[in-house]
């Protein structure tokens, strides 16, 4: 007998991520952390929607905002920020300046390591992508107000802060 496996569409929620194992669910039955994953599933998509026609990647698009915020990082650095390998920024930021979206400059103390900057390119670019990417985050915050969509932020930066640093498991007894 052959299982069926079941259309993802028709698995709206797995038990397994729906019921806490120590805290009460927030919504619905849900845990938060499945709640925040699928959140960040859907703007994946919804980004991924409004910067394809612009020629942008999702990943370009975070890599270019890094750099809008504090130009001058290097690729290991644009790495850690972006939470991928130091092979995959590579490759991101090889095709960014082959693209003119930044240019990379020679570190002034260690001639090894190369810096990377917006283009005026890239800065044009990056101002369309935003303009798209304030439509995604207005429809994602039309339903709440002002004060809630303030409060979220600031909820969400707070846990991004609680889980900066790993956590070191307490030591083990030996009896």
């Amino acid at each position: 007998m052959v299982k069926a496996t079941p259309d993802i569409k028709s698995v709206d929620m797995l038990p397994c991520v729906t019921e806490p194992a120590t805290r009460t669910a927030v919504a619905g039955g849900q845990r938060l952390t499945y709640l925040v994953k699928r959140l960040e599933m859907a703007e994946r998509s919804r980004m991924e929607e409004v910067l394809g026609p612009l020629g942008m990647s999702l990943q370009q698009y975070t890599a270019l905002s890094l750099l809008e915020r504090r130009g001058g990082l290097s690729s290991a650095q644009l790495a850690r920020r972006h939470y991928v390998t130091p092979q995959a920024m590579h490759l991101l930021v090889t095709a960014m300046e082959r693209d003119g979206l930044i240019e990379r400059r020679v570190d002034g103390e260690n001639r090894r390591i190369l810096r990377a900057w917006l283009t005026e390119r890239g800065e044009e670019a990056l101002f369309a992508c935003h303009r798209a990417v304030d439509d995604v985050e207005g429809r994602m915050i039309a339903a709440l107000g002002d004060e809630e969509a303030t409060s979220f932020a600031r909820a969400l930066e707070r846990c991004l802060a609680a889980l900066a640093e790993p956590r070191v498991p307490p030591a083990a007894t030996t009896s």
